[in-house]
């Protein structure tokens, strides 16, 4: 019996076995500790990073579960599950920092100092591609926040705008997320509140849309 048949046999002991064709392959094209399912006509192939390989048994079990309870809908509870999130919310202490661009710890440091009182350990922190929609993101398993280009060599007078972003998602490595149910909240009323916090927050998302506007025209016409 394989890990995955071994994870289902746990979650799903009532359920006929036979019925599925279970894989699992570790690649190098994830990033870190991230992971996923493919399934079709009852096979079901999960991808780990590699990093899973070294990982204790019970914690990767946690995440077979995870991943199955998100393929059949289901909201059982598992402490193999409560596990591997326990280990996906401090994998970061481990995790090297080595990617930090200097405008970007420039907008880090003032956010830190201003709203957490310098508390927060730097993550690495990097340019990611030039998206109008998706101003950044946090990922927990490399312990990395990723701004989109659109704020590279911002000027002055719009660095509040780079510094929201970063604000939001400084806020997603200080809050984790909530499971509950079986499903992983990470925008929860703690920390909508939190967001609020920003210094003229209600003002942003006009200040935002307004430079977004501007950067989509130069980019339109090739400046």
């Amino acid at each position: 019996m394989n890990i995955v048949e071994k994870a289902f046999t746990t979650l799903y002991p009532d359920r006929d076995i036979s019925r599925y064709n279970f894989s699992l392959k570790y690649s190098g094209r994830f990033s870190a500790y991230n992971a996923n399912v493919k399934y079709t006509n009852g096979n079901y192939d999960f991808w780990l990073s590699k990093e899973w390989r070294k990982v204790n048994e019970d914690i990767k079990i946690g995440l077979i579960h995870h991943l199955l309870q998100k393929v059949f809908n289901t909201k059982k509870k598992s402490l193999n599950e409560d596990l591997y999130h326990t280990f996906l919310k401090n994998v970061h202490i481990a995790v090297p920092k080595t990617k930090i661009e200097p405008e970007l710890k420039e907008s880090f440091d003032r956010v830190n100092e201003r709203y957490f009182i310098g508390t927060v350990e730097m993550p690495n922190l990097v340019f990611g591609q030039k998206s109008f929609s998706k101003l950044g993101s946090y990922e927990y398993g490399n312990d990395t926040i990723s701004i989109s280009s659109v704020f590279r060599n911002i000027e002055e007078e719009n660095k509040v705008l780079l510094d929201s972003v970063m604000f939001h998602e400084i806020l997603h490595k200080v809050h984790k997320f909530k499971t509950k149910n079986g499903r992983s909240m990470h925008h929860t009323r703690k920390f909508k509140f939190a967001e609020k916090q920003f210094q003229a927050a209600d003002k942003i998302d006009e200040a935002m849309s307004k430079f977004l506007r501007r950067k989509k025209f130069r980019n339109f016409i090739g400046f």
